[in-house]
């Protein structure tokens, strides 16, 4: 793909005058891919389709949800992983300060154990849990012959004691399976790009959308169950828990997070963030190409914006859409 260099900040492909139709807008520029990609697709469309005069800020998820909730800026945050800090928005919310405005990403963020797909193609079996079981053997172990492995999340994270309880309710130590810790999240990406460049077996957790996925093409093992989100939180997610049982990963919700006041003040802006979703592959694409492309988020946003018009004109009026290909 095209990488396009624009040396003119995004405010100067406005008119300065069509700013007054939507007013100033603040947006949180949180500093990992998705979120920075989001923020810049957001305040190009803002400006250039709605007239408002958007400027990015730094963020972060604590303190912008803080900053939001007290003092009513940043008007929007636009991936906030909301379960970490659900009674915070939920009391914002209550208070009329905040808005859920709508998903971040259109299935949640999604957690699961995985298989590259050039196995389940050679055994197709192995989409499921029992068939993965079953052909254990498929995933030796590579210092115990003995057993096979399962390459599980990085000690000290959170989805290290979820992977760790689903491991044991699903009894994979029974099929001969021990846990692998990859050491770190960059150790656990290595391995699946190690495993993939040279078509090996894998099999752990991981999840999407993450660069990763985008790059890799993996399958998410079937548990053969739904989710149960009760236990999951009661549960899986606690690490004294004693009798965990099997469920699947339920989605992690990512909302994009407004002031009660920009929602009130700009309604047309608010209906384009209440309705702009991605999906976890699109993402997952956008984010490996930034990595392989080394491109900020403002980059980032005219490649997504040139090579998916079939995703975001959805997002808006068509002459919305309009005046922002024109801008582009």
């Amino acid at each position: 793909m095209l990488v396009r260099y624009f040396s003119l900040p995004l405010f100067a492909l406005s008119p300065f005058v069509s700013a007054q139709e939507c007013g100033d807008v603040t947006i949180a520029d949180m500093n990992w891919n998705s979120a920075t990609l989001m923020a810049h697709v957001d305040q190009f469309i803002l400006e250039n389709g709605y007239g408002c005069n958007a400027e990015l800020v730094p963020g972060d998820t604590m303190p912008t949800g803080i900053s939001m909730s007290e003092k009513g800026e940043p008007d929007i945050a636009p991936e906030f992983w909301s379960n970490s800090h659900k009674e915070m928005l939920e009391k914002g919310e209550r208070e009329g300060k905040l808005r859920f405005a709508g998903k971040a990403f259109s299935e949640g963020g999604e957690e699961g154990f995985w298989v590259p797909k050039y196995m389940v193609d050679k055994h197709p079996a192995l989409a499921t849990i029992e068939g993965v079981k079953v052909n254990a053997h498929l995933f030796p172990h590579s210092e115990d012959d003995e057993k096979s492995s399962f390459m599980t999340c990085p000690s000290g994270w959170t989805c290290q004691i979820t992977a760790n309880h689903l491991f044991n309710a699903l009894e994979l130590d029974k099929a001969g399976f021990e846990q692998v810790d990859p050491g770190s999240g960059a150790a656990l990406a290595g391995s699946i790009a190690r495993a993939y460049d040279r078509e090996k077996p894998w099999f752990g957790y991981y999840w999407s959308p993450t660069p990763v996925l985008g790059r890799y093409e993996m399958v998410k093992v079937d548990f053969g169950v739904a989710p149960d989100p009760a236990h999951y939180e009661q549960c899986i997610t606690q690490a004294n828990c004693s009798n965990p049982k099997v469920t699947a990963y339920p989605p992690s919700a990512v909302n994009t997070i407004t002031t009660e006041t920009f929602a009130q003040q700009s309604p047309n802006a608010y209906a384009f963030i209440s309705n702009r979703s991605y999906s976890n592959a699109d993402m997952s694409a956008m984010m490996a190409w930034m990595e392989e492309n080394q491109a900020d988020g403002e980059i980032a946003a005219f490649e997504f914006l040139e090579s998916y018009p079939h995703v975001w004109t959805r997002w808006v009026p068509a002459q919305v859409a309009e005046k922002i290909k024109d801008a582009l």
